[in-house]
């Protein structure tokens, strides 16, 4: 496939130090797809689900205390698909 088969073009001439924004759209896709393909969820789905839930850290002099959200059964149940397929590829 080519820039020309998605009838894309240079967004800019900039240095050759900055990313290129096609390859960022189609790194960003191939993860959206695979998320998908493992989790059986869309991605919009799955970001507004698991965007809600936050863990900090709180340092109260040399303790360091994290706290979380509890997650529920359906967002562990995914994070566990996610983290099954990382570990055996």
């Amino acid at each position: 496939m080519a820039k020309s088969d998605l009838a894309a073009r240079p967004m800019s001439t900039a240095p050759k130090t900055r990313s290129k924004p096609l390859t960022i759209v189609f790194a960003a896709l191939a993860v959206s797809r695979w998320i998908e393909d493992t989790t059986g969820w869309s991605i919009k789905k799955f970001v507004k689900t698991v965007r809600r839930y936050r863990t900090i850290q709180i340092q109260a002099g040399e303790h360091v205390v994290t706290a979380a959200d509890p997650l529920s059964n359906d967002v562990q149940q995914v994070l566990d698909a996610i983290r099954t397929r990382t570990s055996t590829h």
